[in-house]
């Protein structure tokens, strides 16, 4: 792995004065991790591998002392990714549970995004299969033992073709238990049809692929059923969602998105009764996977409904249309949507050194695209979705992600994000199974993740086997948490853009985070090679300044004196970043 040592520190500036940040106002910092690839030690992987050959990694493997080291990054809330049972291909029929078919399961393991039983978690997980929900609730615990709180998925817009719960409270009706499957769209109905047309499963014979060894293209699905991703077609392709199935809120696709919210559709309020469910046990927050396919109309009723029972519940949509941010934010009830498509897109472009990457792109985030609610998009630069900033086909070296990791921690007062394995620079590396060689780590096969089982060490959790380049990451990572999450004027301060000046070029970027409490100038720079410097003016707005006190380099220590005067000279060495409290 290329390194960058010398330019790891973040310059951190700062005078105390005595002031001290209260939890209470602490900056959301969230922690995402997949169970069933945290805690696996296995490290000897096959591609499409078993659980029996590839192992998996368990509710239990979260033990204390993975908590400290998840707590020591400044975090306050883990996102648990995978925890409702989903399709896989994995037989549990000692338990009543019954392997998925390899038709419309992808890789062995399944997406967590193909629910097969709302209200059950993932058999993978627990080491003792029957008492599973117990050791999720157990987990539970332990994270707010720890003072963390609690994130699960919430996966409203499809459900797996093979859905059917077992696990249901008394009372509750199966999806689709009661549809007109004669109709190809009803109010009433759960899902949408195909009537009279049987289900195409997606594909083509292909000795030479070890996943379609274990398809023999023979599922049944008559009438079929639309797509998750809003394919009305009994043939959905392979990069459609083809194992999932599309839920009907009340609109109707196939006739101009007309919508039938009168009487409320049965998907209601059976959403809203999973919700309740799982913030009964004592879960603190769900991401809400594509909520923009769900009509706003629904989160506008069920936000409140839930929150009225559990007010301290947050929700956080998955969301990618800028155009439609305050819609869903202030109509639709969110607290947070994510902010890919703006912040995260033009970070990516400046880590990769894109001829069109320009710094003029974050100004354009919070000045245009969520002017009025930056506090409330959540900002990151991993995720399960997105590559692994370490890969190959993204950055190729984790340390040119640090400047835009600085602007994704102190841009606004919003959640920040880190996926596990980024603190390590884990580059999710190889062919996995269907989760394919695509810089990602995947969600759809049994795996470890060999940079993480570093820091893992077999179960201690201390580092042990990381080379000094990922200590001194995992370090960097842990400063900057730590100050985004207890800082003042980051959490519920201004924003002022620094003005361009000496070599300051489209790689260079500072802004000005200040209250009442607290100022700090926060420079970044992009530029792999070249030192970028100018003199920054303070306006009398934010401070009169009358003199300069010796301030502190948090990282190391240093003792620093700044001339007195109006202005501060700044020079920022490539791939490097300053944050200055003055």
């Amino acid at each position: 792995m290329m390194t960058l040592l010398k330019n790891i520190p973040l310059i951190v500036l700062t005078i105390i004065g005595g002031q001290t940040i209260s939890q209470a106002q602490s900056k959301p910092i969230i922690y995402q991790l997949l169970p069933r690839l945290f805690g696996n030690k296995q490290e000897t992987q096959i591609p499409y591998g078993t659980i029996q050959l590839n192992g998996s990694g368990k509710f239990n493997d979260i033990n204390s002392k993975a908590l400290d080291g998840i707590k020591e990054l400044g975090v306050t809330h883990v996102w648990y990714t995978g925890v409702i049972a989903h399709a896989s291909m994995t037989d549990y029929s000692a338990f009543g549970i019954l392997a998925g078919d390899a038709d419309v399961v992808k890789g062995r393991a399944g997406s967590p995004y193909a629910i097969r039983d709302y209200y059950d978690v993932d058999p993978d997980l627990a080491v003792d299969v029957k008492h599973r929900m117990a050791e999720f609730e157990a987990l539970v615990a332990r994270t707010h033992e720890k003072g963390m709180k609690v994130i699960i998925d919430f996966v409203p817009n499809h459900v797996a073709r093979n859905y059917h719960s077992l696990a249901k409270p008394k009372g509750v009706v199966d999806f689709g238990a009661s549809d007109d499957v004669t109709q190809r769209f009803s109010a009433t109905n759960d899902y949408y049809y195909i009537p009279d047309e049987q289900f195409i499963v997606p594909g083509h014979i292909d000795k030479n692929d070890s996943l379609y060894t274990l398809k023999d293209f023979k599922f049944a699905e008559m009438p079929a059923k639309a797509t998750g991703n809003n394919v009305f077609s009994k043939a959905p392709s392979e990069n459609d969602w083809y194992e999932t199935i599309k839920l009907n809120y009340g609109v109707d696709y196939v006739n101009g998105e007309k919508k039938y919210f009168d009487p409320m559709p049965p998907v209601w309020l059976k959403m809203r009764d999973i919700l309740l469910y799982w913030a009964a046990k004592g879960v603190d927050g769900f991401r809400c996977d594509m909520a923009e396919m769900v009509p706003v109309e629904f989160w506008e009723w069920v936000i409140p409904e839930v929150k009225a029972k559990y007010p301290a519940l947050i929700f956080i949509g998955e969301a990618y249309n800028s155009a439609v941010y305050a819609t869903y934010l202030n109509k639709g009830h969110f607290d947070y949507l994510y902010d890919k498509v703006g912040l995260y897109d033009g970070l990516k472009r400046l880590i990769r050194n894109e001829q069109n990457a320009d710094v003029k792109d974050i100004s354009k985030v919070w000045q245009v695209e969520t002017a009025g609610f930056r506090d409330r998009m959540l900002r990151f630069l991993e995720n399960h979705d997105e590559e692994r900033i370490a890969s190959a086909g993204f950055a190729g070296n984790a340390f040119y992600a640090l400047p835009a990791m600085v602007v994704s921690a102190t841009l606004s007062g919003g959640p920040v994000m880190l996926y596990f394995g980024q603190e390590v620079a884990e580059p999710g590396k190889g062919v996995e199974g269907f989760g394919s060689d695509d810089n990602r780590t995947t969600i759809f096969d049994y795996w470890g993740v060999p940079e993480h089982q570093k820091w893992m060490n077999h179960g201690a959790f201390n580092g042990g086997l990381l080379s000094k380049e990922q200590v001194a990451l995992r370090e960097y990572y842990k400063k900057l948490m730590g100050i985004a999450a207890t800082s003042d004027a980051i959490r519920n301060g201004q924003i002022y853009e620094v003005p361009v000046s000496g070599n300051m070029n489209n790689r260079m970027y500072g802004y000005i985070r200040y209250n009442g409490n607290q100022r700090l100038l926060i420079m970044v720079n992009f530029d792999r090679n070249q030192t970028l410097e100018g003199r920054i003016e303070i306006p009398e707005e934010i401070l009169k300044v009358k003199s300069w006190a010796p301030v502190t380099e948090l990282l190391t220590n240093q003792k620093l004196n700044i001339p007195a005067g109006p202005s501060i000279q700044v020079k920022i060495a490539p791939v490097s970043a300053q944050i200055i409290e003055f």
